[in-house]
């Protein structure tokens, strides 16, 4: 299946794919509220509203598979997300990134590898995909920061050139 394709659920209940993002560069990341790395929201938040008029989408997928770092419901997610980090980025169903019941979306996602070649399964909460608007996928693991040099480079690569 075209990774475009795959039904996606928001947060609210609404079903959509990546289909709706497909002219701009996609920020796929498994996020969770109660892990050592969440102050990555603020940072994937400040992504956003820096390349977010350029053509980036930052997609939040929360996720309680690792030590249930992601208890909540989707209100309390939201509201932990709006008030303690600012999040205005689209936030979607909590969904399952690893096993027999991982969704469609990250069964392909863990296909891709990262920087060493790595391919296979989620390894923690703030995993990041990068996917540009040829579906090209480069893949980060959760200790690279949002605005490591390496993802801004990816970011920055599938953007649209800048003419001013």
């Amino acid at each position: 299946m075209n990774i475009r394709e795959i039904p996606l659920t928001t947060i609210e209940g609404a079903t959509t794919t990546l289909a709706e993002y497909a002219d701009r560069v996609v920020l796929v990341v498994n996020v969770a509220s109660k892990c050592g790395l969440t102050p990555q929201y603020a940072k994937l938040e400040a992504l956003r509203e820096q390349y977010g008029p350029r053509g980036l989408a930052v997609l939040g997928f929360p996720c309680n598979q690792f030590a249930g770092q992601e208890p909540g419901d989707a209100e309390k997610i939201q509201e932990f997300c709006s008030v303690n980090y600012g999040v205005t980025f689209p936030l979607f169903d909590k969904i399952k990134v690893n096993g027999r019941k991982r969704h469609p979306l990250y069964a392909e996602l863990a296909k891709v590898p990262d920087a060493a070649g790595k391919a296979g399964r989620i390894r923690w909460n703030f995993e990041k995909f990068v996917i540009a608007p040829d579906a090209t996928i480069s893949r980060f693991r959760s200790t690279t920061e949002p605005d490591a040099p390496e993802i801004l480079r990816a970011i920055e690569s599938a953007l649209p050139v800048r003419s001013d």
